[in-house]
């Protein structure tokens, strides 16, 4: 079996250091390869991001220039390149036909995402390409009861060590708490509107782009992590 690669998808208006520090913590808690971080081209559950996807990725790739190579976080463009809607299955799937049938690959998503993943678009077809992570702040519960009965039968796939997410390429899912690390793109949007420093939120080099292009100035604000 090939050494595993995770999967890190967002819109990533801005990224910072909470997306960061999420994929070190987990490429190094998985025994992950390499973390791709996908920007979202036209992400289909959520309003048009602020930045265009040309700033998204600028500012990813600034993100990673110059970090030590043991972060082993890696720019993947490809759903920006594909046109319409960004649906991570057809990503998986694009995925899954570039590292062939032995890699695993697994897609790393929050709570939230988890609890709503019912309303992705094919997502019965998600563990086909991949394994599932859901990471979480320490303390939160998944209650298998209150779950939307469509994802309930995802509770037949769940494993409780990263040692069997390497011995198969996909159909797992496992529950992982993460450090908690309090930082959103929405509060970098307001920081940057209200005039305050946002350099301690994100790299240096994203932060300077910000300025640079003038971002978030006057836009309204929108949930996000």
């Amino acid at each position: 079996m090939a050494e595993a690669i995770g999967i890190l998808g967002g819109t990533f208006d801005p990224i910072h250091h909470g997306h960061l520090r999420a994929a070190i913590e987990l490429r190094e808690l998985l025994k992950l390869v390499e973390v791709r971080l996908l920007p979202s081209g036209h992400p289909p559950h959520r309003k048009r991001p602020v930045a265009t996807p040309q700033q998204r990725c600028e500012m990813v790739r600034r993100a990673l220039a110059g970090r030590a190579l043991h972060d082993r976080l890696v720019a993947d463009w490809r759903e920006i390149d594909r046109p319409g809607p960004s649906y991570m299955v057809d990503t998986l799937a694009s995925l899954r036909a570039e590292v062939g049938d032995r890699t695993p690959l697994l897609l790393l998503i929050g709570s939230d995402a988890f609890l709503s993943l019912h309303q992705w678009q094919r997502w019965q077809q998600l563990l086909t390409f991949a394994h599932i992570v859901v990471a979480h702040r320490p303390g939160w519960q998944l209650d298998t009861t209150a779950l939307a009965k469509p994802l309930q039968p995802l509770m037949d796939h769940r494993c409780h060590h990263s040692t069997e997410l390497q011995q198969t390429p996909a159909g797992r899912l496992m529950i992982q708490p993460l450090p908690p690390l309090a930082i959103s793109a929405t509060a970098i949007r307001q920081r940057v509107a209200a005039g305050r420093s946002i350099h301690s939120l994100l790299p240096d080099a994203v932060a300077d782009y910000i300025v640079e292009q003038q971002l978030y100035l006057l836009q309204p604000t929108l949930k996000e992590s």
